[in-house]
């Protein structure tokens, strides 16, 4: 039988206040109170996992066990077919510039830019398809756990087309569209979105 966390706390595995806001305005129709493992100022792990699996089941125990709460963490990237899943949990890592005046922010556009040329290596007939994910884990203090994936296919172009979105959106097109994420509705970009996927899930198994 499935474990619910039902009303009550949870901890988000996070210290991004956005990502806190977006997750708690899912969850408020279900009556759970979010809290950030930020705001408990626990520490963020690191990510050492070789999928995205790994990954977020590491965030939440680390968050669960810290608070003695269950906690949800989330953990997401971009796959492409020609290059053998990558950038894949490397996906935020290939945006990290070098220390330049103490700013140690990422260039987005740096990281599409590595994947066009990756794949220009592979000549004019590379396999263009890939696809965003988004896995969600769920963690007990006593270890027990669920994880909900999420995938959103569909295929890299170049060069990058729009400003809605961020990260890899400008290039990548989700299957049946001819638009990029950046260049979609927010708001339609989520309803069909690897994130979206995820939280359906999610909901359907936790709330249904």
């Amino acid at each position: 039988m499935v474990r619910r966390i039902g009303s009550g706390k949870l901890v988000i595995a996070t210290h991004n206040a956005g990502k806190l806001k977006e997750i708690a305005a899912l969850l408020a129709p279900y009556g759970v109170d979010c809290i950030s493992a930020g705001a408990l100022g626990l520490p963020e792990p690191e990510e050492t996992g070789t999928s995205f699996v790994e990954n977020a089941l590491l965030k939440a125990r680390a968050a669960a066990e810290g608070s003695g709460l269950a906690a949800l963490a989330d953990d997401s990237g971009l796959s492409v077919a020609a290059l053998d899943g990558k950038p894949g949990v490397y996906t935020a890592d290939w945006a990290e510039r070098q220390w330049f005046e103490g700013d140690p922010g990422r260039d987005w556009y740096m990281a599409m830019g590595k994947v066009e040329g990756l794949l220009a290596q592979k000549g004019p007939d590379a396999d263009r398809s890939a696809a965003f994910h988004c896995v969600l884990a769920i963690a007990w203090p006593d270890g027990e756990h669920a994880v909900y994936e999420g995938r959103a296919p569909g295929s890299v172009t170049w060069p990058p087309r729009g400003e809605l979105g961020f990260g890899y959106d400008p290039v990548f097109v989700p299957e049946g569209r001819e638009q990029t994420f950046a260049e979609i509705d927010p708001d339609e970009k989520h309803r069909i979105s690897h994130r979206a996927d995820a939280f359906a899930r999610f909901v359907a198994e936790q709330f249904g």
